[in-house]
């Protein structure tokens, strides 16, 4: 058990490295994948499918984590027995959603076209991403027979809810790729020191 928290957490900080290697690397000038994607999608933000991705994001954003942090209540208090499970799932949801307002303003980097706000990380898909995890890991304990079908779900509506971002023409590729690593990292290592990870089940 102790082994592999210690790899869960090893794992954790490997991908907060990854993120901070990231955004140093493009923080001053785009790499040639997100010139190509911007290019490509230039312009689509007032058209039918930036209208569709615009849609799409007002669900796969911001909103998501406000959503589960209110089933999280309401499931608490039907089950006192799960209330301490969420609020430990509560806790990891805050910390993975912090990511984004705390390094948007330490890289500060430009999005594609004009619009407010810097644009590394992605708060729309840090989003995504935090409340896919923690639905993940609410799974893990309390449903563990959907955890993969969860994990599917997760992966997949990040990954909708990242090019919806590229479409609209408000964030890079790796802005993207970046959330991804920070919440990887700051939900591994939390969910971790809170007891959720590995569960007691989990193999050795």
């Amino acid at each position: 058990m102790t082994a592999r928290r210690g790899l869960y957490v090893l794992a954790g900080a490997l991908l907060l490295i990854g993120f901070v290697v990231l955004g140093l690397s493009v923080d001053r000038r785009p790499p040639p994948v997100d010139v190509a994607l911007a290019d490509t999608f230039r312009g689509q933000y007032t058209r039918p499918l930036g209208q569709v991705a615009d849609l799409v994001t007002n669900v796969l954003g911001p909103v998501l984590p406000f959503a589960l942090g209110a089933v999280l209540v309401l499931i608490a208090l039907r089950r006192r027995e799960l209330t301490a499970l969420c609020v430990k799932l509560a806790v990891v949801l805050v910390l993975c959603r912090l990511t984004s307002l705390i390094a948007k303003p330490l890289f500060y980097r430009d999005r594609p076209r004009v619009f407010p706000d810097p644009s590394y990380p992605s708060g729309h898909v840090v989003a995504v991403a935090c409340t896919g995890f923690v639905v993940v890991l609410l799974c893990a304990w309390t449903r563990p027979h959907l955890t993969r079908l969860t994990i599917t779900i997760a992966v997949a509506a990040t990954l909708v809810g990242a090019l919806c971002r590229i479409v609209l023409g408000v964030h890079w590729l790796t802005d993207t790729a970046g959330s991804v690593l920070a919440v990887g990292g700051v939900g591994l290592i939390s969910a971790t020191a809170l007891g959720l990870l590995p569960r007691p089940e989990d193999p050795a």
